[in-house]
């Protein structure tokens, strides 16, 4: 029987008087690999801290395997088991390195886990070797290139081997080659039944990754739910929730409209 992972129900997120999200509620299944997408500030990002146990919601509530999810829960022994199962990459690399040498990077979350040294060694070199990154081990992360950051970001993460990975715009800042990469990485993840959510401009990433697509619309509330084939066929709900757009421009009488996104042939009114 497959697992629910996540239950959100009516979550909700506000600073000040303005609000991040509005009554989101859904299910994320094991195995799952869900897509979500959504406009600069429509608070698909907020949802992926929610879902990390970085920030918690100002209504709703969230489970994961069953148990709820907040301030209280993440004191208790319920964080260890939560820790160990999600694995967070953030948009920027640069704010999730922090560790001397990309070889400590990678080793301290299973050092967190007071896994023996020797595991952790030959852990962090497979890794390394997997990722094609074991001659930067010594380096420290900061002289590193953007793809090779994003690289060891991910390594980090891989380290504890979580059941759930969370990736927030996972091909910010990569050149064509390093996205080719992380799309075959991301689709052995998924063939390993890994549950794998993440919110992303890239439509052709969710295309070929996700299973399911969440459109959060610009009124920071759910605009779609469904089977990512069917979600990414709707022109009209990724207009409407600014995901792709359209411009007009004239040829002499004839006036052109160019949609953006994978919608990129024309139309033609007089």
């Amino acid at each position: 029987m497959v697992q629910e992972v996540f239950r959100l129900s009516g979550i909700g997120y506000s600073y000040g008087e303005g609000y991040a999200l509005k009554g989101i509620s859904f299910s994320a299944m094991q195995g799952e690999s869900l897509g979500i997408l959504g406009a600069n500030g429509s608070g698909k990002s907020t949802l992926l801290k929610i879902m990390n146990g970085l920030v918690f919601p100002t209504s709703g509530e969230m489970r994961f395997l069953g148990e709820v999810l907040n301030e209280v829960s993440l004191k208790g022994p319920f964080q260890r088991c939560f820790r160990e199962r999600i694995g967070f990459v953030f948009p920027e690399p640069d704010v999730q390195l922090f560790s001397p040498t990309v070889f400590d990077e990678v080793a301290f979350g299973p050092l967190q886990l007071e896994l023996p040294e020797d595991e952790v060694r030959r852990r962090v070199g497979a890794l390394l070797d997997m990722l094609g990154i074991s001659a930067l081990k010594e380096r420290p992360p900061y002289t590193l290139s953007s793809g090779e950051k994003k690289k060891v970001a991910i390594a980090a993460v891989l380290s504890t081997n979580p059941d759930v990975l969370l990736l927030d715009e996972p091909t910010n800042g990569l050149d064509p080659r390093t996205q080719v990469w992380l799309f075959e990485l991301l689709q052995g993840l998924k063939d390993l039944k890994k549950t794998i959510v993440m919110a992303t401009h890239d439509l052709s990433l969710v295309g070929d990754l996700s299973d399911r697509v969440i459109v959060i619309g610009e009124d920071h509330g759910i605009a779609a739910d469904g089977k990512a084939d069917k979600v990414l066929r709707d022109k009209d709900l990724l207009l409407k929730a600014n995901i792709i757009h359209e411009h007009t421009h004239r040829h002499g009488d004839i006036i052109h409209m160019h949609s953006h996104g994978p919608f990129s042939t024309h139309d033609e009114h007089e």
